[in-house]
């Protein structure tokens, strides 16, 4: 269903003037995104931290002619041919228009809320209904003020039911996602600590949640749930409830028995007073109290139970992440196995157009049949053609015999087979070179076996790395900031073991102002890999000046030796006006220029126009202990004299910056004009707590072998680890090459195994090491976390007696990083 501009002016009660009415079918909010501009129209939104009215001239040079503004951008007088429709607020008028969207469909739509699971529901009841409607769903976790808008707007004259997830984090959200998703049948999974810092407590957290439920027909949860309960009764809700339970037997679905077994778990359930059970192949409670939401909704559908078995029993896993792993032959491989659709199609071309390193990989999709759009073969595939050619792919792998049958439409460097089987039976080592390889298919084209045979085989030891968490923890210092204040982020020590390349990229594209690494040869890598924000080398040396003034490298001056050797260099290549650094040692004494040399670095500085001082900043010495307090107000009062003599020498403005992480949070009164984020932005807090932030990186492995062996055995290199009883023992493929330090052996450390912990026993070797399994149910080939999201990386720096960065920082190249987003 397409709007044209009078309409949409219309509908969101705009001002403006029209010349020219576009047919309009994009919602557009970032302009990264941009595909279709004779299509789009863009929704200026403005942020804390950002403005969307500033990329208005760039979208309109690309074709976008019509622009909802809140106020009129700078050159406005240069695009005569936009259609500015101003309004108040352009998030409200997007919801607006959204809202009216909806109200257009007759059917069907569940509104799904809760603190967890919500995705995992959708797209469960996305598996289990498809064959029976056509559907429309939240892409991946678009359950924001902004994503629900762009997900509503999916909904078009083929749709029968949609599903659509709402997330809050503070109160007063719901009552707008509402009014957008407009639910008939509202679903709350349950009510946690997520998000909780923004409501006083869980009630007032679920009484909002529950707005969105208020005028559907039916509601479902769990009635077992006190909280979730209690103020449903208190809001006499009206609909017809679902409430089930595993102690109330009076309840509509009553939950008889949960039998688990070693890889599946019976559920026995009465509904109407029939007895009736489903099989579902999970055993995690998660997974369980997930089903049983899932049933509910079958049941309330009225599909049969017997339907509801078959359908329940295959319930498959959710890949519900964006893997980036290295592949063969220098390639990228980004694995996207999740769904395959039109909306989730664009957004991940999207995230393979950013992950392109300066044009220099070939793109290639690989690309599956696409179900349940409700076109025809022919419309669908000329707009995926299109959509390619947009996009910058080079070269397509079609599998499926329905993308097969409408090869002729593609117009690029193209190869199809009728089944994954026949492409991986076919492939050969040499298939793919240098290539930023998207893989994107439906789910029962099990398109995870193609991933695997792209994928760089290394040893099993693997560090994940979640970039949607790095993104969560940079927003949780940005809260502590001015919309003003710039953030330099710490990607030095291969991003504190992350991955520098991964981390900056992600940075990059999420508004950092500054990156910043320890040697310029670090920065050389980045700029050769596509990252063009500006990059400060903290510790340059005589030698990398060439490479400083070749990439585009901005060094930290911490003494006069290293100021003049730069400015001769300068002067030689002809350089004016390069930005510096300049370092103060107000109390940390490690480097910097002190406090009386200052005048005469202003005298010099002022006295020349090769180098021009950028920032002017200094380290704190104990800004995370109270104990030091006093002593960090006085860096503080030393630092701000400095830098007044430094700007006072200076025609332009000087940047002043100080805090690092421990700062900003515990001195943001003195953030000044940026502020350096470090290891906190990693997920480890400096200070005593670590609320708010969640880990970037977890380091994993795999149990090669188990054996048992009887009391009085020994284990590993010296016999030290003795049994004292008989024990289960397993091998797993990590030691001390890959970053697991000597000391962590004979008991000294715990890693996670199945949720359980188990010690360490004898020696860590270079590649290997043993652990204590016997108190734990598990079998080779099952996942080992040595630190991440479930063990925090500082318990094991509190065993080594050291601090998480060298945890971090120790593990090896060797050891293959695996980036994902959520």
């Amino acid at each position: 269903m397409n709007y044209n501009t009078s309409q949409i002016a219309t509908i969101i009660k705009a001002e403006g003037k029209i010349h020219a009415d576009n047919t309009l079918s994009v919602l557009l909010t970032d302009s990264r995104s941009l595909t279709f501009p004779e299509e789009s129209i863009f929704f200026a939104l403005v942020t804390e931290r950002n403005d969307g009215h500033k990329y208005i001239k760039e979208l309109y040079d690309k074709g976008v002619r019509d622009f909802v503004i809140d106020h009129y951008p700078n050159e406005s007088d240069k695009m005569p041919e936009a259609n500015f429709l101003r309004v108040t607020d352009t998030l409200a008028a997007m919801q607006m228009l959204a809202a009216h969207h909806r109200r257009q469909f007759d059917i069907p739509v569940i509104g799904i809320t809760g603190s967890n699971g919500k995705t995992s529901v959708k797209e469960w009841l996305h598996q289990l209904l498809q064959d029976d409607y056509n559907i429309v769903r939240s892409p991946r976790s678009y359950n924001s003020q902004t994503g629900v808008p762009l997900s509503v707007w999916q909904l078009n004259e083929k749709t029968d039911l949609a599903l659509f997830e709402a997330g809050i984090s503070r109160p007063d959200e719901m009552h707008r996602l509402e009014e957008i998703i407009q639910p008939t049948i509202g679903l709350i999974t349950n009510i946690g600590e997520a998000h909780q810092e923004g409501f006083a407590s869980m009630q007032q957290k679920c009484m909002e949640k529950l707005t969105l439920l208020q005028g559907c027909d039916c509601i479902i949860y769990d009635g077992d749930n006190e909280v979730v309960s209690d103020c449903v009764e208190k809001l006499c809700l009206g609909a017809y409830e679902i409430a089930w339970s595993r102690k109330d037997r009076d309840k509509p679905l009553y939950i008889s028995s949960i039998e688990k077994g070693d890889h599946s778990t019976r559920i026995k359930y009465t509904y109407l007073q029939y007895f009736l059970e489903v099989t579902i192949p999970y055993t995690d409670d998660a997974s369980i109290q997930n089903a049983i939401h899932c049933l509910a909704i079958m049941l309330y559908l009225n599909r049969m139970p017997e339907v509801i078995s078959e359908r329940m029993a295959k319930l498959e896993p959710l890949a519900m992440r964006m893997e980036v792993k290295e592949g063969n032959n220098n390639c990228l491989i980004i694995n996207d196995s999740y769904n395959s659709d039109m909306d989730s199609l664009t957004i991940a071309l999207d995230f393979q157009a950013r992950r392109a390193a300066n044009g220099k990989m070939k793109r290639t999709l690989i690309l599956s049949d696409i179900f349940q759009t409700g076109l025809p073969p022919a419309t669908l595939y000329r707009k995926v053609a299109d959509l390619l050619k947009r996009k910058g792919i080079e070269r397509l792998i079609g599998i499926g015999p329905i993308i097969s049958d409408n090869a002729y439409l593609f117009d690029i460097e193209k190869d199809f087979y009728s089944g994954t089987r026949e492409f991986v039976e076919q492939l050969t080592p040499d298939m793919f070179q240098d290539e930023l390889v998207l893989i994107k298919g439906a789910r029962n084209f099990h398109f995870e076996i193609i991933s695997e045979a792209l994928e760089l085989k290394q040893h099993e030891t693997i560090l994940e790395v979640n970039l949607d968490a790095l993104v969560s923890n940079l927003n949780y210092y940005k809260s502590y900031l001015k919309p003003d204040t710039k953030v330099v982020c710490m990607v030095k020590a291969f991003g504190y073991g992350a991955g520098s390349y991964e981390i900056a990229k992600t940075l990059q594209d999420r508004g950092a102002d500054y990156l910043a690494v320890a040697v310029a040869d670090e920065g050389a890598e980045l700029r050769k890999a596509g990252i063009t924000m500006p990059i400060i080398v903290m510790n340059p040396e005589m030698s990398s000046f060439r490479t400083l003034f070749s990439y585009r490298l901005e060094p930290e001056i911490y003494s006069f030796n290293l100021l003049n050797a730069l400015l001769a260099e300068g002067e030689k290549l002809g350089v004016s006006g390069y930005p510096i650094h300049i370092k103060i040692d107000s109390g940390m004494h490690r480097l910097g220029f002190t406090e009386n040399q200052v005048d005469e670095l202003a005298s010099l500085l002022q006295s020349q126009i090769v180098l021009m001082a950028r920032s002017v900043f200094s380290h704190f010495a104990g800004s995370d202990e109270t104990q030091h307090d006093a002593y960090t107000l006085q860096q503080i009062a030393t630092f701000n004299r400095c830098a007044d003599k430094i700007q006072a020498a200076s025609k332009h403005k000087v940047m002043r910056h100080l805090l690092n992480t421990a700062g900003i949070t515990r001195f943001s009164e003195h953030q000044l004009d940026m502020v350096r984020l470090g290891i906190g932005l990693y997920g480890v807090s400096p200070i005593d707590e670590n609320q708010g932030l969640r880990p970037v990186s977890t380091l994993k492995t795999t149990i090669l072998q188990i054996h048992e062996y009887e009391a009085g055995e020994t284990i590993g290199y010296g016999r030290h680890g003795v049994l004292t009883r008989r024990s289960r023992i397993a091998a797993i493929p990590i030691g001390y090459a890959d970053g697991l330090d000597r000391h962590l052996g004979n008991g000294n450390c715990e890693v996670l195994v199945n949720g359980h912990r188990a010690p360490i026993i004898g020696n860590v070797c270079m590649d290997i090491c043993m652990i204590d399994v016997t108190d734990v149910a598990c079998n080779e080939g099952d996942r080992v976390e040595i630190f991440g999201e479930n063990l925090p990386v500082q318990e094991l720096a509190k065993r080594l007696d050291t601090i998480p960065y060298e945890v971090l920082t120790s593990i090896s190249n060797r050891v293959k990083r695996v980036y994902y987003r959520e």
